[in-house]
């Protein structure tokens, strides 16, 4: 096997790329990945520089790994500030580092793309001595895997690249029929709370439209490129990550995977979320308005999507980071995960005793959370 690592992922080839996806989790496609680096959304100026690792066996490509230099740590949902802050007081850097993940995409999934999924386990170890040796090529500091799925995680663990554990919510489908059917699981109490939230928006004399794929018109694509980067602005002073190119770019080439749920008053757009969805998930990733209104947020981001999923059968939501205010609307905590390889031993041992003193209130966090669940029965997870 030859590994390599490449600046860019033009450099495969969207067929080559797509061949390697088990799955049609949307966010290791070519055509995400691709939007993000055409676009500038990641690139130079951004802190993201494609370093994504390919792997071959004579002329055929048989795994790849979305790869990228960071030189800070925005954007990824698995915070080491602190990290950067240790090395910093011992006159170190701590950037570059290689960060195996998606930009700006905290949804779990896949990190190792292979033709063959069986053989994972048998290509991880020649992969990681690949990206260890890298590490030391561009002089970083170390490599960090976020949000891989458990049994990567756990593949990577043997391999000793340490694990940290995390907490999401998200909402999972349990047959419902219909959102009376899911709501009627809930204790009286809170089952009101949720469907009065839902009537102050109705009564505000607001509505939705949801569409899919080819129906987001050009137009719906601007008007939510507009409230995104107006959100962005009131929140954080700026505009956003993400370039209108960007999106452009999704309605072209990956507009199969994409909801888009538009709030109206008086028939004008007033608010949007953008949601990409699979075919057993529903990701809730981008939201924007125009104006404050009562529980416009819950209505357009969590409730829609409750109800879309149920619709069209789907088992889960997951809608992104962090967010105890979703435990009262029905979405349940669960445990993330991400590994972390440091070049300097000294430091390695450090990290690796936080995560140790971390984990038990990471697992007490989740325990916790779940006796907050709104349902009139708790149910258990199995994870």
């Amino acid at each position: 096997m030859q590994i390599t690592f490449i600046s860019q992922i033009a450099e495969i080839g969207a067929e080559r790329w797509n061949a390697l996806c088990a799955e049609d989790y949307p966010f290791v496609r070519y055509e995400f990945l691709h939007a993000l680096e055409t676009s500038g959304s990641v690139g130079a100026g951004t802190g993201w520089q494609a370093q994504h690792l390919v792997a071959y066996e004579g002329d055929e490509l048989i795994a790849a790994m979305p790869l990228y230099k960071k030189t800070h740590s925005y954007g990824e949902y698995v915070f080491d500030w602190s990290w950067a802050d240790a090395y910093k007081r011992y006159g170190l850097n701590y950037y570059p580092k290689l960060i195996n993940a998606i930009p700006f995409t905290p949804c779990s999934g896949t990190r190792l793309l292979s033709k063959n999924t069986k053989r994972e386990a048998e290509l991880l170890p020649a992969i990681v001595a690949a990206i260890k040796n890298q590490a030391l090529n561009i002089n970083a500091s170390s490599w960090h895997c976020l949000f891989p799925s458990a049994e990567l995680s756990a593949l990577l663990v043997e391999q000793n690249i340490s694990q940290r554990l995390g907490a999401q919510f998200h909402w999972f489908n349990r047959d419902y029929k219909n959102w009376d059917d899911f709501v009627a699981t809930m204790t009286s109490r809170k089952r009101k709370n949720i469907n009065k939230e839902r009537r102050i928006v109705a009564e505000q004399g607001i509505d939705f439209i949801a569409s899919r794929a080819q129906e987001i018109n050009k137009e719906d694509w601007k008007l939510f490129y507009q409230f995104y980067c107006n959100t962005y602005l009131k929140r954080s002073g700026h505009t956003g990550y993400l370039t209108e190119t960007f999106f452009e770019l999704l309605r072209e080439n990956l507009a199969e995977h994409c909801l888009m749920i538009i709030a109206r008053k008086a028939n004008q757009p007033i608010a949007a979320a953008l949601f990409f969805v699979d075919s057993k998930t529903i990701y809730g990733r981008y939201w924007g308005c125009l104006a404050e209104y009562d529980f416009l947020h819950f209505e357009t981001c969590y409730y829609q999507g409750i109800e879309y999923a149920i619709k069209h059968g789907l088992q889960r939501f997951d809608g992104g980071a962090q967010g105890e205010h979703k435990i009262q609307r029905g979405f349940e905590p669960i445990a993330t995960y991400s590994n972390h390889f440091l070049v300097r031993e000294d430091f390695q041992q450090a990290i690796n005793r936080f995560l140790e003193s971390e984990k038990p209130s990471v697992e007490l966090y989740i325990q916790d959370a779940k006796t907050y669940l709104p349902f009139s029965e708790l149910r258990v997870i199995k994870q």
